[in-house]
């Protein structure tokens, strides 16, 4: 027996790869207003990086969560990666 669920297809575009968007279709998806504190090592000292979505460098900081303020006061919207 098939469950309802899996029985209806879901309405609209089919899923795509997220690495196969364009930009601007990144844009629409609010992309430009999301940047990301990554943990890094320079000069043999840990720092926190801020990279735009994209991958674009943004700042260094000692501190996380100075990182994740700074990306707040810019109204963008934080992610921490490991």
């Amino acid at each position: 027996m098939t469950s309802p669920l899996h029985s209806k297809s879901i309405p609209g575009p089919a899923p795509r790869d997220i690495r196969d968007l364009t930009m601007r279709e990144l844009e629409a998806l609010g992309i430009s207003q999301v940047a990301y504190v990554k943990s890094v090592v320079i000069d043999g000292e840990p720092v926190f990086a801020i990279h735009a979505a994209d991958g674009t460098p943004m700042a260094l900081t000692e501190d996380r969560d100075v990182a994740v303020a700074a990306i707040l006061q810019h109204e963008m919207v934080p992610a921490l990666v490991h």
